[in-house]
């Protein structure tokens, strides 16, 4: 009785896709958090071209939506594992943007005390399982963190995020069909945007419905506009409770955009301009939201308040990122090895 009230505790909210009587502070919360994704991915690129970032630095820009709905579903306990374009994962899941700028900087005060950079971060206290640079690699861990769920009879859920470009690795097809045998709490996660590096995902894959891709290992899938974040929660709480009720895993396909190219390096030559400034203009996630808002009653002022006060947090993010030392040499030979 009390793991079935903690259940209703973790899945208590529910919205109609698109609902314009959406609950107003709920809302509110996500497009405070797309904000402070989409303005703190704004200041990484800035410090990147400072040259303060150095290495791979993927951004989320575009993509708030996805990982914002998201969270809106789970609750205590529940994991989360992603690739590389990790920074507003981490961020939704509340790590402090300190620790997280000041890792993309190399710096001690980072969350893998300037160790790992911009793909390589973790925060065990936030359920936050990383970060990782091998494309595909984290979906077979995050069936590792499902099935340490599984195998201690809880009811949490791992949400496993990973790419349209990763979603035909063998590994991934290996997950599917592991996390299927056994009914593991896996939430798998593709959030599709349309390019993979420099390839578009109807160039690369010959299944155009990447939901569809666990049926093989009858896995329900569904997809979602990953840009509403309203629709994204709402397909994300039909997918939690499947996984929280035992019955396996679920594959979601989010359609998103980014707007930047793929890395820092990247030119994103591959697609027109028209074709980025129609997703800004009409599909951009945090103007939808705020165009809800408003119909909602939130006056500019409170918008206003809102945008200072993450630009605040975002300018003190950079400030202690840039003040933070360098990492001590002798931190070379720290969490290298675990003896037993």
């Amino acid at each position: 009785m009390a793991q079935a009230a903690e259940t209703r505790k973790r899945g208590k909210t529910s919205a109609k896709t698109g609902d314009s009587n959406a609950d107003r502070a709920q809302l509110l919360t996500a497009y405070r958090t797309m904000l402070l994704i989409r303005r703190f991915e704004e200041k990484a690129g800035q410090l990147y071209g400072m040259g303060l970032i150095g290495g791979f630095c993927h951004l989320y820009i575009g993509q708030e939506a996805v990982v914002t709905g998201m969270q809106m579903a789970i609750g205590d306990g529940d994991e989360v594992i992603t690739s590389y374009r990790d920074h507003g994962h981490m961020l939704a899941c509340g790590m402090d943007p300190r620790g997280v700028m000041a890792e993309l900087t190399g710096r001690a005060g980072g969350y893998s005390h300037g160790k790992g950079g911009s793909m390589h971060m973790f925060s065990k206290e936030k359920n936050f399982f990383g970060g990782h640079g091998i494309v595909g690699a984290q979906v077979s861990l995050g069936n590792g963190l499902a099935f340490s769920n599984w195998y201690r009879g809880n009811d949490r859920v791992c949400l496993t995020y990973f790419g349209e470009g990763a979603s035909n690795q063998g590994q991934v097809y290996e997950s599917f069909n592991i996390a299927a045998l056994m009914k593991l709490p896996t939430v798998f996660i593709i959030e599709n945007n349309k390019y993979g590096m420099g390839t578009s995902v109807e160039r690369a894959s010959a299944s155009h419905d990447l939901s569809k891709n666990g049926v093989p290992w009858g896995i329900t899938g569904a997809q979602v506009d990953g840009m509403d974040v309203l629709a994204v929660k709402a397909a994300a709480e039909v997918a939690v409770a499947q996984c929280r009720a035992g019955k396996g895993p679920y594959l979601l396909e989010a359609k998103t955009y980014r707007y930047r190219g793929h890395s820092m390096s990247d030119p994103a030559r591959y697609r027109t301009r028209e074709e980025v400034q129609m997703m800004r203009t009409q599909h951009d996630c945090i103007e939808n939201a705020r165009h809800r808002l408003e119909a909602l009653g939130v006056e500019e002022k409170e918008f206003k308040a809102i945008d200072d006060e993450i630009k605040a947090t975002i300018q003190d993010a950079a400030d202690f990122a840039q003040a933070s030392p360098e990492p001590d040499p002798a931190e070379l030979w720290t969490d290298v090895l675990v003896e037993g």
